[in-house]
């Protein structure tokens, strides 16, 4: 009904418009991609036939926007550090890649955290992100540049990654859906930072999308020949599922208690499936879900199966040149003359205080490696739990400071390995949008992508910013 260059031109002059007040695309390649959709439309015009073509290129056309710390050539890499400002990607990563073979037109890049290792996007390079539904809030971390790109309508697909909850906060925080996928199908080559030692089994790349309907195809294109893992093929009989909620994580004194709106949704996510799919929904508690933030803190730290220790934080942010001192850092910051955030220096300090408590640690992975074992049992092939995906609406500018651990309720699920869907649930009182995590045992992202479209339908999924 459309050209692909109609398509590419709209969504430019969307970015043109909303992106002077949320600061989500750092660096475009508009003139590229309305190239690369004119040859798509010579393409069509040529009329090799549309089922080859749909075979062939599965997203030939589709406008997306990248993660700024994956590599896409010509645009910079500089996962938002001031010691790699002039660095430009010469090659592509492996996912962005395998979607521009797809037939994907990348529009550009989006804005991250520091290193991608804080919940508000927000950098010495391209300054900071708003949220589209309230400049005042954030737009989460580390994908917090693709949730706002998505949640204003500027792209169709985003590329997130996710260590801690990157993908699923932002999506959460912008009412747009994220799926982290399960650990090791999804290559996450061509990134910076990658991970190394352990967290080789945490990092995880994914999805972002407005539409439930979308994650599916995208992800079958990221996983390329990995998808063969996935059940994606597999039809879901929603009856058959045997469902699973936890309001909150038990009381952590690290974690803010979960919001009186966000149980609320999820309590009607509850009625509603057990008043739809005539099943019941079993509340359940898992004890040791109440230390997650240690748990994952702990894990993290840990050295992988040949004794490598996990790359120091700090060593990350000199970026091959000295390690940084985060106290020296501290005192610079406190002056105005860090080229570090404040979030990043943080982290630095506590990385070595984590160092220091060695059997403690050992006792935390070793009850990581136990909830592992408890949640596959729990789960099954035909189990998914419903969990909050944040315990507060998206806060105001700075103040994750406050509560910087409040990330567990996502962070935990990447050190369990277990793929999770982050679905939205409509808007708040304030406007700001709701959510709910769909986690399933791994290898069943068949389950909570089935069960993310099927609220989509109940609860409406995205809403427009401003349309209220």
């Amino acid at each position: 009904q459309v050209s692909c260059i109609e398509v590419v031109e709209a969504y430019v002059e969307r970015i043109k418009e909303v992106n002077p007040l949320i600061n989500a695309v750092v660096k475009d390649r508009f003139e590229e991609a309305l190239q690369e959709a004119q040859q798509v439309d010579k393409l069509l015009s040529e009329g090799p036939g549309d089922d080859y073509l749909e075979e062939k290129f599965p997203l030939l056309g589709v406008p997306i926007t990248v993660k700024e710390a994956f590599s896409l050539h010509g645009m910079p890499n500089t996962s938002g550090l001031v010691n790699r400002r002039n660095v430009i990607a010469t090659s592509d990563a492996t996912v962005v890649s395998r979607l521009k073979q797809a037939g994907a037109i990348p529009l550009g890049v989006t804005n991250c955290s520091e290193l991608c290792m804080w919940y508000e996007s927000s950098n010495r390079v391209y300054g900071r992100t708003n949220n589209p539904y309230d400049l005042q809030r954030i737009v989460g971390g580390s994908s917090g540049g693709e949730g706002g790109v998505l949640a204003a309508a500027c792209s169709v697909i985003g590329v997130g990654s996710d260590i801690g909850g990157s993908i699923r906060m932002p999506a959460f925080f912008n009412g747009v859906f994220g799926h982290k996928p399960t650990t090791g199908v999804v290559p996450n080559d061509g990134q910076f930072p990658n991970a190394h030692g352990v967290r080789t089994s945490f990092l995880c790349t994914g999805p972002m999308c407005r539409y439930a309907e979308d994650l599916e195809p995208v992800l079958r294109v990221m996983a390329g020949p990995g998808v063969s893992k996935l059940k994606l093929n597999e039809k879901v009989s929603l009856e058959k599922i045997k469902f699973h909620c936890m309001d909150h994580d038990g009381g952590s004194v690290f974690v803010s208690p979960v919001d009186k709106e966000i149980l609320q949704a999820q309590k009607k996510v509850v009625e509603h499936i057990e008043s739809d799919l005539g099943v019941r929904v079993q509340h359940v508690s898992i004890h040791k879900m109440k230390y997650s933030f240690q748990i994952w803190s702990a894990m993290m730290s840990s050295k992988d199966s040949n004794g490598q220790e996990a790359q120091r934080f700090t060593d990350l942010l000199g970026d091959h040149g000295k390690p940084v001192w985060p106290l020296w850092e501290l005192m610079k910051w406190l002056v105005g003359m860090s080229s570090h955030t404040f979030p990043a220096i943080a982290l630095g300090l506590t990385e070595k205080l984590m160092k220091l408590n060695h059997s403690g640690n050992a006792k935390l992975v070793s009850m990581g490696k136990s909830l592992q074992e408890e949640m596959e049992a729990l789960l099954g092939q035909d189990g998914v739990l419903l969990y909050p995906s944040h315990p507060t609406i998206a806060p105001k500018h700075h103040s994750p400071i406050c509560m910087p651990f409040n990330f567990a309720y996502t962070a935990i699920f990447n050190v369990l390995g277990l793929p999770v869907t982050q679905c939205p649930l409509g808007l708040g009182s304030e406007g700001l949008p709701l959510g709910i995590q769909l986690v399933a045992a791994a290898y069943n992202d068949h389950l909570t992508l089935a069960v993310a479209r099927y609220l989509e339908k109940a609860f409406g999924g995205w809403v427009l910013p401003g349309k209220v």
